[in-house]
């Protein structure tokens, strides 16, 4: 009975003093986010589902995009880990003001971004003239979609990295350098290794956004299958009439939509604060 009792009071004290009207918006809130995903799944063929995932078009497009968001992932770690480090152990101010324009790219419509991209590395621009004279193209090649990833997905790696590396500070950093640890030793050994739930999270955010990355790959990169024709393209292609079919799309929607759960899941096992 008493354990009854501390379940009952555990579960109040839980609740709060919100008002109980509020679960209504709540409740159409969830609705909003999970029934159109429902919707999605409603409409797979699973007689055909195999072949639609299989075929020609839809493995380009998945080759494609499971390509370019890996090494787009390498490059985010390559530049995002320096990144965060400065970000976290910077003062105050400076660390705002970094923090601020990584941040950018995540509320900036991913339109703009490609737009943005096109003027700088375009023939007309300066480094895109300049790269033209080494015979260097980068719009509308799959380096181009490569770019375009790591502009939309970076700050996802940085973010989470620098979270991380601020929560655990740098006591164990200024204990290893009191035993005459370098500085390189203490990031390998010590830094990173702490900040790894961090890392980790945010190198599988960055891969999920990648793959998933559409406006700015669309006008910087364009919809060449086989170059530039990632998964995302490959649907809304598929929509307008054009390229695969519908039931490849929605295919591959579903198979975008599992990344997400699965992303999620990871994201949820090496985050130290997630609830067991």
């Amino acid at each position: 009975m008493s354990g009854a009792v501390a379940d009952a009071r555990a579960r109040s004290e839980r609740a709060g003093f919100v008002p109980r009207v509020l679960a209504v918006p709540a409740v159409l809130g969830l609705a909003l986010l999970v029934l159109p995903l429902g919707a999605l799944i409603l409409r797979v063929e699973w007689s055909t589902l195999w072949s639609d995932v299989t075929s020609p078009q839809a493995l380009a497009a998945l080759g494609l995009s499971l390509l370019t968001g890996a090494i787009a992932t390498v490059v985010c770690v390559v530049l995002g880990v320096p990144l965060a480090l400065l970000i976290a152990r910077s003062g105050v101010r400076t660390a705002g003001v970094l923090r601020a324009l990584v941040t950018v790219p995540l509320v900036l419509p991913p339109m703009v971004g490609g737009v943005a991209m096109l003027f700088l590395f375009g023939r007309t621009s300066w480094l895109g003239g300049a790269l033209a004279e080494w015979g260097i193209r980068i719009p509308f090649t799959t380096t181009a979609v490569v770019l375009a990833q790591t502009f939309v997905a970076l700050p996802f790696l940085v973010l989470a990295l620098e979270g991380s590396l601020r929560a655990t500070g740098t006591g164990y950093e200024q204990a290893a350098a009191g035993l005459g640890a370098g500085r390189w030793t203490i990031l390998a050994r010590v830094t990173l290794p702490l900040a790894a739930p961090g890392l980790v999270a945010g190198i599988v955010l960055c891969f999920a956004r990648a793959m998933g990355e559409f406006g700015a790959t669309a006008l910087f990169a364009g919809n060449a299958p086989g170059v530039t024709q990632t998964m995302p393209l490959a649907i809304y292609t598929a929509f307008n009439g054009a390229g695969v079919s519908q039931g490849t799309a929605v295919a591959l929607s579903l198979l975008l939509l599992v990344t997400a759960v699965g992303v999620l899941l990871l994201v949820r096992a090496w985050r130290a604060e997630a609830p067991r």
